[in-house]
């Protein structure tokens, strides 16, 4: 049996109401959408989407890594590199990017069903951004995914995957040149008009391929019982809706008013979203709309009772923060650049430096004395307790909890959106043991100079720190346990 052992979602924790949007510009709105902070890229999204996704199935090792997205960091250098080093993944698993388009969300979780290596994490992220006041600056929605793939040899399969189908026919719908934030479309009906036939072709296809139906000569919509629910993705959402009304069904997962469209991680946003509450042996067909169309065809089983997502997107949206003002949404994308701070810009990161510190720079790695079990922030050679010298053993502290002892706000240090809040944080005993977890100052993202307090709770989140010459600084910060 071959198909999903786990799959998560992460929402960034910033909200904007789209009556914001409307209020500055003279219109209206309803409904938020999700917004990335200053310091997150599809890189970090896909990061935070992958460690929830390896916590659900801690024995599993990915053979191979994708990463899909229509925003990326970089051109040229791989960026699953990043998402690699900062999960920790062997050096024997290939790590792959696939874009720079929406439908590469789907094609690379395709491929992956279709593989056959035992185990294959796909993620996937996108930032959807636009002009001021443009439907896609208020539509998108940002968002990471990660879903992993493989048989039973990886870990228990909560979905079984069937079978599927996809259609290609080249035409212009929507388009945007590299490093340009508009993106452009045809004329709307245009679109709709060739996403319903394509999107009608590759279901019937799905249906006859699983075996599932239709019978010879019918059109789809006459095997209405052969699929319990149905999801559809894609950035053109009255295609979208025709092709729900043509299948005479509603969509089974639909976040279009707290969430936005996620671009290239909506499809496996969906399917996360909807295995939350999914019942075994129901049977999902997730339908993508992107130059084409797919259709992935699932049978969800028992095995979905006990491997539940450790934290659901229904929970994320619960915990987020609908206050960001537009004014900042603007400057954390560009659109708005505010004076910074009268401090120097920080220099571009050094790659040797990088590379001599991997394990700590992107895997938040630690040293941990083995006479003492003291553990040390950055990792040492010479033990504070006892002075032991080079008698440590490398310990993860990625997924620790911290308690902020202080903290300071400042005001002058050079930030994309001041002020900085740095706190000093006493960690956890990552075993659970009453040794100290080690002590470091970090920088706390996720909150406001008014929420933070000695005595809080804080996770460690993968973040970018800054970027300078084209080279993204990433680096570990501290966000309130909520």
């Amino acid at each position: 049996m071959r198909g999903i052992i786990s799959a998560a979602a992460y929402l960034p924790y910033w909200r904007l109401e789209r009556s914001a949007i409307g209020a500055f510009h003279g219109g209206r709105g309803t409904g938020t959408r999700t917004v990335a902070s200053y310091d997150e890229d599809t890189t970090t999204l896909a990061v935070e989407a992958g460690r929830l996704t390896l916590k659900a199935a801690p024995d599993a090792v990915p053979e191979t890594l994708w990463f899909a997205t229509s925003n990326p960091t970089y051109a040229e250098k791989t960026n699953a590199t990043i998402i690699h080093a900062a999960l920790r993944l062997p050096a024997s698993t290939a790590v792959f990017d696939a874009g720079s388009a929406v439908r590469s969300g789907i094609g690379a979780l395709r491929a992956a069903l279709r593989s056959g290596e035992s185990s294959v994490l796909v993620t996937a992220a996108d930032i959807r951004t636009g002009p001021a006041n443009s439907p896609d600056e208020s539509a998108g929605g940002d968002a990471g995914t990660a879903v992993l793939v493989g048989d039973e040899s990886a870990g228990p399969v909560i979905a079984e995957y069937l079978g599927g189908a996809s259609v290609t026919r080249e035409f212009l719908d929507r388009w945007r040149a590299p490093g340009e934030a508009r993106t452009k479309a045809w004329e709307e009906r245009f679109g709709e008009t060739q996403y319903l036939e394509l999107g009608m072709k590759a279901w019937i296809d799905a249906l006859a391929a699983t075996g599932i139906g239709p019978a010879p000569g019918l059109d789809g919509t006459d095997s209405p019982d052969a699929v319990d629910h149905v999801l559809i993705a894609g950035p053109h959402a009255r295609a979208n809706n025709g092709l729900a009304k043509k299948l005479a069904r509603s969509a089974s997962v639909d976040h279009t008013a707290t969430i936005g469209n996620a671009g290239a991680a909506e499809a496996a946003l969906q399917l996360a979203t909807y295995l939350e509450t999914a019942e075994p042996g129901k049977i999902v067909a997730l339908i993508s709309l992107a130059d084409g169309a797919d259709v992935l065809i699932f049978r969800v089983t028992d095995a979905i009772t006990d491997h539940r997502p450790v934290r659901p997107v229904a929970h994320q949206l619960d915990a987020g923060n609908s206050g960001l003002p537009y004014n900042k949404f603007l400057a954390w994308r560009g659109t708005l650049v505010p004076n910074p701070p009268n401090r120097p810009e920080p220099a571009r990161s050094s790659g040797s430096a990088a590379g001599r510190s991997i394990d700590w720079k992107y895997g938040f790695v630690g040293s941990k004395d083995r006479a003492s079990g003291a553990v040390h922030l950055p990792p040492a050679r010479v033990s504070f307790a006892g002075g032991h010298v080079d008698d440590m053993d490398p310990v993860p502290m990625a997924d620790a909890k911290g308690t902020v002892q202080t903290f300071t706000i400042d005001r002058l240090a050079y930030s994309p959106s001041p002020p900085v809040i740095f706190a000093v944080v006493d960690f956890d005993s990552p075993d659970g043991s009453e040794a100290a977890g080690g002590r470091l100052p970090i920088e706390i993202c996720d909150t406001t100079p008014d929420a933070i307090a000695v005595g809080d709770r804080v996770e460690m989140t993968f973040r970018r720190l800054n970027q300078a010459d084209g080279i993204s600084n990433y680096f570990w910060k501290g966000r309130p346990v909520r």
